[in-house]
């Protein structure tokens, strides 16, 4: 483009508009919510720099760059234009004059004839050169309005250096000059419009929260307002080729924050108690969705003759040795970044998964280990079934999903992430959950309950007024649900299995209330103290609050050490709360385990 203007343009047209030639339009084009975006992320002695250079740069770009493409377009057309008529022309004229000499002079005919193909070629290769022109002039207008829509459609600061990686192969590693180029040329967008908050929703939350949370409502509610300063975390898939991935995050400061969860001691864990069990009507194979068969409980079938029980333990070995290592790897970034997210592809595997790094803490709660058989009741979209299947090697991993969208959604998550190989060991379930336990009771080693609740992060922003009634209409018959969803998992669990009850709000009545209700109501069920085990050594990463809310307790401080003195405490062994807090962003989550004794 720049090399056409220069061939066409007059001097001063050219110093003119030399700084938005010398660059494309996208590096050029900045609103004032990216340069807004962009200082937040910046260093702050870089601040001021960064702003007065983007701000020259869009001051240059707008009636420099709109005249330059004005004109040429109409250089282009003309070139066109005098590409087609002159040649058009040229090969007349010629040919007139062919004519007319060789009808005065016969005898000329062979030395007419040669001239009249140099005028030819001559008039043809003028023809083609002004055409060229043009298009070029075209082609580079073109570019650069491609480039323009491109960076508007990108709305992650990584895509660029992730798209480079990809082309180049890990082991091209960009300069780190480079990287800081790109990453604050490609800063996240903020949306142009902003989401308001639903106001009867809002109210109630006040009411609410300030009694049950104290000090921690009012920054807790700063963070939920604002969903630009919203963490995300990055969960690499074991199944896939993570390299370059892993490669690009370091590189752009994330870092990981879960310990290394290696469980895969293939052969020396004992295998499960519960074995050889056919599976209920109602469930899919992954990629078989009308294969189904019926599940009695575990004393109604015989048990296998020694032999056969030899040969499936020898068969179920060889698939878990070919299978990767196991391993739980999930990296974040102390700024609200979001790495861009994979287009599901038919037949191939993602690398990663996006998601809310404190969802990952229930599947730690669980200690999956290899050979068991594990219930996700209610699986859908399926991210905590993936992040299962990074933790171990279960015999059977079901996950049901009675509501059919949403069961379509889970099967296509099951497909991106988890090979065929497994396609035996994790099945898609349709049962109600409220009745799965009886349907299969005392078969399951571990249970997640990941239950449906009031989501405070995306019920806070309905679309209306009137929507926000009608949910918080809904949230009022929830932890009746909640509380039928855990009974069912109880009864689906073996004795001496484990259940993990999570949900991603902060409301005390759909967390330790329906947790205190079902254990009132299930003797055989004992709750587990997750303080020690995840509270406190995780507490870099995520802020949780310091005891049960419904004890007389209204203010508390974010503390790791409950007022009392003692860590196996009643509040505590009910559950944990993630409360999202500034710089910790992550939640809400509440996660309990129950272990039902033998």
């Amino acid at each position: 483009m720049y090399a056409c203007a220069k061939f066409v343009s007059t001097p001063s047209l050219v110093r003119a508009g030399s700084r938005a030639l010398y660059r494309p339009l996208s590096a050029a084009v900045v609103s004032d919510a990216r340069k807004a975006e962009t200082a937040s992320l910046l260093a702050p002695q870089t601040i001021a720099a960064s702003q007065q250079q983007l701000a020259v740069r869009g001051f240059q770009t707008s009636a420099v760059s709109r005249d330059i493409d004005t004109a040429a377009k109409f250089i282009g057309a003309g070139a066109a234009t005098v590409g087609v008529a002159g040649s058009g022309a040229g090969i007349g004229t010629v040919f007139g004059s062919l004519i007319i000499g060789y009808a005065r002079n016969p005898s000329l005919k062979q030395q007419l004839f040669s001239y009249a193909i140099l005028g030819f070629a001559l008039s043809e290769a003028m023809g083609l050169f002004c055409l060229m022109v043009a298009f070029l002039i075209l082609f580079a207008m073109s570019w650069r309005l491609i480039s323009f829509k491109t960076e508007k459609l990108t709305s992650t600061p990584l895509w660029w250096l992730w798209s480079c990686h990809c082309h180049t192969g890990p082991d091209v590693v960009l300069q780190p000059n480079e990287q800081t180029r790109a990453f604050n040329n490609q800063v996240t967008k903020r949306h142009k419009t902003e989401r308001s908050p639903c106001r009867p929703v809002l109210d109630l939350f006040d009411q609410q929260y300030h009694q049950e949370l104290g000090d921690l409502w009012p920054l807790a509610r700063s963070v939920l307002l604002d969903h630009h300063s919203w963490q995300y975390g990055v969960m690499l898939n074991r199944f896939a080729a993570v390299t370059d991935v892993t490669q690009i995050l370091q590189s752009q400061g994330f870092s990981r924050f879960l310990p290394q969860t290696d469980v895969s001691t293939l052969l020396t864990d004992a295998p499960s108690p519960v074995s050889n069990v056919k599976y209920q009507t109602g469930r899919d194979s992954l990629l078989s969705p009308h294969c189904s068969s019926k599940c009695p409980p575990d004393d109604s079938h015989p048990q296998p003759d020694s032999t056969s029980h030899r040969l499936s333990q020898d068969i179920q070995s060889e698939v878990l040795l070919s299978l990767p290592r196991p391993s739980l790897q999930c990296y974040i970034h102390q700024y609200p970044l979001r790495f861009p997210s994979q287009a599901h592809r038919p037949g191939q595997l993602k690398q990663y998964y996006l998601l809310n790094a404190a969802s990952l803490l229930p599947v730690l709660a669980l200690h999956i280990r290899d050979r068991e058989k594990v219930l996700d009741l209610c699986s859908a979209p399926g991210g905590k079934a993936i992040a299962i299947m990074q933790c171990a090697n279960p015999a059977l991993l079901c996950c049901n999903e009675p509501d059919p969208h949403r069961r379509d959604w889970l099967a296509k998550t099951l497909e991106s992430f988890l090979p065929h190989s497994l396609n035996s060991k994790v099945i898609v379930s349709a049962q109600d959950g409220r009745w799965f336990g009886q349907n299969e009771a005392i078969t399951y080693d571990k249970v997640l309950v990941d239950a449906p609740c009031s989501n405070d992060r995306s019920w806070l922003y309905s679309c209306s007024s009137q929507q926000g009634e009608e949910r918080l209409k809904e949230r009022a018959r929830l932890p009746a649900l909640q509380a039928q969803l855990l009974r069912s998992a109880l009864s689906a669990v073996r004795p001496g299995g484990l259940v993990v009850y999570s949900t991603c709000t902060l409301s005390s009545s759909e967390n330790y209330a329906v947790v205190e209700k079902v254990l009132d109501d299930f003797p055989e069920a004992e709750p587990e103290d997750l303080w020690e085990e995840i509270a406190i050594p995780l507490s870099k990463y995520f802020a949780f609050s310091p005891a049960h809310p419904g004890h007389g307790q209204t203010s508390h401080k974010p503390s790791l050490q409950p007022q009392n003195g003692t860590v196996s405490s009643y509040h505590h062994r009910l559950g944990i709360l993630v409360v999202p807090q500034p710089g910790k962003t992550w939640g809400p989550m509440f996660l309990s385990r129950i272990r039902r004794r033998k």
